[in-house]
């Protein structure tokens, strides 16, 4: 059995102010309609005897990514939720162990969620290929053909060959430097280190076992000690935070003797930066890439996208300008590596534009800060059909609901009623209240805030139907 695993725990800081701690760049559509995790999924449909994917997630994504999946279709086999990232040994090493209880010793597919690849049929066509290497007992990787000398990415080097048409892994190179690149390209023997992996779970953890004994060790403890909660797997947090961090190459794929290395010439990009999405997006005859409310003016080789407001562009040539409802990133194409020290001093100052868009996703739906001032705020609610937020009270705020479309149900203490479009209530302080959309439309509201503090965590939940405890 082929069982993939879908890794969907990185943050993609290089490409806020679009992707955000709480929202990051996998579960955005940047290039055509799908996210980029949902076209991870769909592209392995084609392939043998596939079984439903494990996915590997932080925990705070894990209503986002179980909606994403239920809107093309799909049903994990589970959720793997870590209670917080540990790079990739680990997120391999508990899907490896998970995967042991659906097969006895299944072949895994090892994905990151956040890549573009645009020839699905080569891709799938390698996979199928690397199919009997894997069940040899190798652990084999995916080079990606290089179509320039990239500094941004990984090398590995081929060695002697494996079969037809793989070789041996003779080494990994970090990033070069520009002149280094461009010998690794002319050398022809140097791939791209795509971070995409085909192994037996067994072996895989055999070696691991092997090289980091306490990656494997913590590992399978978080596993053994896990809960079952609907489609999601909770590891054991402590004994997943006592696991060390390490990637799949380091923990690995640079001291196994199994290792081979097939190549993979299919579209391949990591939509890292800002200039990789430039790359592949569709561009107008002056080199632009517009989306959204764009205008431009002498105007060159640029990303121009707006999400709220109108853009207009002038005079400007390789630059990447993203607008947002709270934030904008002008950026030359040859700073885009750096957009995340943009994101480093963010989080020193604790702003929350690195963590959070204005319009806030959960599981119920969304709301949105419309305006901010001392002593109140006024949020844009949106309750989607069938859902319901949790039975809560505020030590230090009131509210007022305005519906503006549909019709909600409210708890309010001992009282329950209904409210239609341009109906009110009000929500005093320290009164235990829910609130419901019975539609079959969603609900939108306007929730007017007022009192001595209004963060989030001035929640205290008696119910929750998500299993949420705070905040």
């Amino acid at each position: 059995m082929l069982i993939p695993v879908i890794l969907s725990g990185g943050v993609g800081s290089r490409l806020w102010p679009l992707s955000r701690e709480h929202y990051p760049k996998q579960l955005l559509a940047l290039v055509g309609q799908n996210t980029l995790l949902q076209d991870t999924v769909l592209r392995l449909k084609n392939l043998p005897e596939i079984a439903p994917p494990l996915v590997v997630c932080n925990e705070s994504h894990r209503f986002l990514i179980a909606e994403q999946l239920r809107s093309i279709q799909i049903n994990p086999e589970h959720l793997i939720l870590e209670p917080e990232g540990r790079n990739t040994a680990p997120a391999a090493a508990v899907a490896a162990l998970a995967a042991q209880n659906y097969d006895l010793d299944p072949i895994i597919l090892v994905l990151p969620a956040d890549h573009l690849i645009k020839n699905v049929a080569v891709f799938c066509a390698q996979v199928e290929a690397a199919l009997p290497l894997a069940a040899a007992g190798h652990l084999v990787t995916f080079g990606i053909v290089p179509s320039t000398p990239e500094t941004g990415y990984g090398y590995i080097q081929a060695g002697q060959a494996v079969g037809k048409s793989a070789f041996k892994v003779a080494r990994f190179v970090e990033k070069p430097a520009l002149a280094l690149a461009q010998e690794y390209v002319a050398a022809g023997d140097y791939y791209w280190n795509s971070g995409m992996f085909l192994f037996k779970a067994s072996r895989y953890l055999e070696e691991l076992e092997k090289f980091a004994p306490k990656i494997f060790g913590a590992c399978q403890e978080s596993v053994y000690g896990a809960t079952q909660d609907a489609d999601f797997m909770r590891l054991s947090k402590q004994a997943f935070l006592n696991c060390p961090s390490d990637s799949i190459d380091y923990a690995v794929m640079e001291r196994t003797q199994d290792a081979v290395i097939l190549p993979l010439d299919a579209g391949w990009n990591d939509v890292g930066a800002w200039s990789a999405l430039w790359e592949v997006s569709e561009q107008d005859a002056q080199g632009n890439v517009c989306i959204g409310d764009v205008l431009t003016e002498a105007t060159e080789n640029c990303y121009l996208r707006s999400e709220y407001r109108l853009i207009a562009a002038l005079g400007m040539k390789d630059h990447i300008v993203v607008e947002t409802a709270d934030a904008v990133l002008v950026a030359h194409k040859d700073y885009v590596q750096d957009v995340k020290k943009i994101v480093t001093q963010l989080k020193a100052t604790a702003r929350q534009e690195a963590d959070l868009h204005r319009k806030v996703h959960r599981p119920w739906g969304t709301y949105e800060n419309i305006d901010v001032e001392e002593r109140f705020q006024v949020k844009r609610i949106q309750v989607k059909p069938g859902a319901s937020l949790s039975l809560q009270m505020h030590y230090h705020r009131s509210e007022h609901w305005i519906v503006v479309k549909g019709t909600a149900q409210v708890t309010r203490g001992e009282e329950t009623f209904v409210l239609s479009e341009n109906q009110s209530t009000y929500i005093p302080l320290g009164v235990k209240h829910r609130l419901e959309n019975p539609g079959k439309l969603p609900l939108e509201l306007i929730e007017v805030q007022s009192g001595s503090y209004l963060g989030e965590d001035d929640i205290v939940r008696f119910e929750d139907v998500y299993g949420r405890h705070a905040g």
